[in-house]
């Protein structure tokens, strides 16, 4: 009975130490966000929103969050048409060479994304469209089509065929079958899908490096590119309010999928 209730006290203990763990930079970073002085520094020396205020007020990190929500809307449309057919074929279909087309699909998670980013930027250039927005498009919508993939496929996992064979044995075509059974069985991976998405493309750096300009910067280039040269509670800000939309996108992933769902597919 003793043994049992350590090994209880412990594993809570444990549990509780590795959540403070990655919870605690994230606490201070935001706490920093919001100090009164012209410093970074924790704790924070009072209280003020005038950080949020500049950043409000900078024109260069506004125009690099929306260059930011257009690529990341964009690519995460583009990353749903095709990794959910993608994935329909790869879980449905029987073909030769289908073990090396999965590789395929899932090799960006493998990769270094550095490595991507360069790829990106040479394949670019020869076709001529380097360091453009297209570019960036490109290289967004290859990393981040593997989390729709393996989100839809884990949802096709637990839909039994038959279902669809009944649709089309009643007269669905292959178009109704899967607008009208197949996507709204598996929608909650499809969504799940599009938000991870969405947060990979708001917050990368490397592949996004290689492909901007000095007018084209999205907003984790920006910041990155900020702290070179400079070391204010502005960054603190900044990294502050990209915590909040991830948070609001895992809040949106519990709302409308469920976060157990979507982390199990």
């Amino acid at each position: 009975m003793l043994h049992r209730l350590f090994g209880h006290f412990g594993l809570t203990l444990y549990s509780w130490l590795i959540i403070l763990y990655l919870v605690f930079p994230l606490a201070v970073l935001i706490a920093a966000s919001f100090t009164a002085s012209d410093f970074l520094a924790f704790p924070p020396k009072g209280f003020s929103l005038k950080w949020y205020a500049r950043l409000a007020g900078n024109e260069g990190f506004i125009e690099a969050a929306w260059i930011s929500i257009k690529l990341a809307t964009i690519a995460t449309l583009l990353a749903l048409a095709l990794g959910v057919p993608a994935a329909l074929i790869l879980a449905r279909q029987r073909f030769r060479g289908k073990s090396v087309v999965s590789a395929l699909f899932i090799s960006p998670l493998l990769l270094p994304a550095i490595v991507i980013g360069v790829s990106i930027l040479q394949y670019a250039h020869l076709l001529g469209f380097a360091r453009t927005f297209w570019a960036l498009l490109v290289g967004h919508v290859v990393i981040m089509v593997p989390y729709v993939i393996r989100t839809t496929m884990a949802s096709l996992g637990g839909l039994p065929m038959n279902i669809e064979e009944a649709a089309q044995d009643l007269g669905a075509n292959r178009f109704e079958t899967f607008f009208l059974i197949t996507l709204p069985q598996i929608k909650p991976g499809v969504i799940a899908g599009g938000l991870f998405a969405f947060i990979i493309s708001w917050i990368n750096v490397e592949v996004s490096i290689f492909n901007s300009t000095a007018e084209l910067v999205p907003i984790p280039v920006k910041l990155f590119n900020y702290i070179q040269y400079n070391i204010d509670p502005l960054v603190a800000a900044i990294s502050a309010v990209t915590v909040y939309v991830a948070f609001g996108v895992v809040f949106l992933i519990d709302a409308l999928v469920g976060i157990d769902k979507a982390a199990t597919g």
